[in-house]
């Protein structure tokens, strides 16, 4: 729960965890409901593997799904023709 908690925050340039990139390139990030849909579908993951709890790697596999449409670039990131993938990328290893 906290790990996908964590991972949300990171989408939002204001937030603590935020890394440079998030933070340089993104206006605006997901909200609370986010986390309670990476966990859904991480959930939801594991169920589909025929295990009973999630792992991190349910919500590291469901984060671009789940995220993808809910962070919003900002212009210097289309200036710089930075696509939102390496941006989720980044989010996942700085959570790892």
């Amino acid at each position: 729960l906290n790990y996908a908690v964590r991972c949300v925050r990171s989408t939002r340039p204001d937030d603590k965890y935020a890394s440079p990139l998030v933070k340089k390139y993104i206006k605006w990030g997901a909200g609370p409901r986010a986390s309670q849909y990476l966990i859904l579908a991480g959930r939801a993951g594991a169920l589909l593997e025929g295990r009973p709890n999630v792992s991190f790697d349910d919500i590291r596999s469901a984060f671009p799904a789940v995220l993808r449409h809910r962070l919003l670039p900002n212009f210097s990131a289309q200036a710089d023709k930075i696509g939102i993938d390496p941006i989720m990328d980044e989010i996942l290893k700085k959570n790892a």
